[in-house]
């Protein structure tokens, strides 16, 4: 991937249901062209060949993919120009205050067999029930886990462990107007469980491997991490955990070059360049020997919880088949492809 791309997820498919937090990424553009309906992978197309033009004129992009079609996406924002184009799902929580221009696609192109395009719509929301359903099973589970590892900890040990690497990041105070984005850097999908934390980290100076066990405080270590940076002033980059959305699994702040991220299955990476340091939580804050006394209990819940997710992820490949045999009803010119990318330059050109 190029340097000048950040890859991410605004939207994903949780224990909590499909969380949408599109808006926290529009929020610093002056105009937002939507994409509504029609096939995800003409959409797609037409966003990429954007983005290849906006690339070849040195423009920094910012590219939403989908989490219901791991081959789609759901947006693509470039910040200099203030400008974003939207293709992701209708159900999403308001945009805000931008001019927005909506291309809607489903007025453009025929769609044959009505009845049979309602009945996918509706089996495709079925699977995705399904799948919030056995993802919230799953994380219920795992909640059974992390009292394992509280009834171990040490928390003042935590709470001290965090002052001092928050005060070892030494952030000054700056004047300006701070902006936080909430994101996902990886998602449950079709294709399985993803993520984009090399591409999203890849140009900062200092990254830290939070390493750890369910229920040691990672996500609390977090948040007071990316709560001192918003207080001192900074532009807060906070990624929510894909699994659980209320949970933080990532905070980045290139203001300063630094990013903070929960290294563990499934996302888990190791250091691999200098500036890269592991933060031990487990070995820090939990009774020595808690997984060895537990061991037996740990791996049947840790069975458990994943088996779950494998079903809510079976689920979502269910919908994307679906949607893919949706999409296949669409009565689709040759033509259309390109004059739909030339309509959205025409909307482009209007604020650029």
């Amino acid at each position: 991937m190029s340097t000048n791309q950040l890859h991410y997820y605004a939207g994903d498919h949780t224990a909590k249901g499909f969380y949408p937090l599109y808006a926290s990424n529009l929020q610093n553009l002056d105009h937002v062209i939507r994409l509504k309906g029609g096939p995800n992978h003409i959409k797609t197309n037409v966003l990429n060949k954007i983005a290849d033009k906006w690339s070849r004129e040195g423009f920094l992009l910012e590219f939403m993919h989908s989490s219901s079609d791991h081959e789609a996406l759901d947006g693509l924002i470039n910040p200099e120009l203030k400008i974003g184009l939207y293709s992701g799902p209708s159900h999403t929580r308001g945009f805000g205050r931008w001019t927005m221009n909506c291309i809607d696609i489903d007025k453009l192109l025929k769609t044959e067999e009505q009845d049979k395009a309602a009945h996918y719509r509706s089996k495709i929301k079925e699977a995705w029930n399904y799948a919030h359903e056995a993802f919230q099973t799953g994380l219920e589970i795992h909640d059974d886990l992390e009292v394992i590892y509280i009834s171990n900890m040490d928390f003042q040990r935590a709470d001290q462990l965090t002052e001092d690497f928050i005060q070892h990041l030494k952030m000054k105070p700056v004047n300006s107007s701070p902006i936080t984005k909430h994101r996902f850097f990886g998602a449950s999908t079709p294709g399985g469980v993803l993520d984009y934390i090399p591409n999203l980290t890849e140009n900062l100076t200092h990254r830290y491997f939070i390493k750890g066990r369910a229920g040691t405080g990672k996500s609390t270590f977090l948040k007071k991490v990316a709560a001192e940076a918003e207080l001192k002033g900074y532009n807060v980059e906070l990624y929510h955990c894909g699994f659980d959305p209320e949970s933080i699994d990532m905070v980045i702040v290139r203001e300063m070059g630094f990013c903070v991220f929960d290294s563990t299955d499934p996302h888990e990476y190791f250091p691999e360049k200098v500036g890269d340091s592991i933060v031990d939580l487990y070995s820090e804050t939990v009774t020595a020997g808690t997984d060895e006394a537990h061991a037996e209990e740990i791996a049947e819940l840790t069975t458990g919880y994943k088996s779950f997710m494998k079903k809510g992820i079976d689920y979502l490949k269910q919908a994307k088949y679906l949607n893919d045999e949706l999409s296949s009803l669409y009565v689709t010119p040759p033509s259309f492809e390109n004059e739909l990318y030339d309509s959205v330059l025409q909307e482009i050109s209007q604020y650029a």
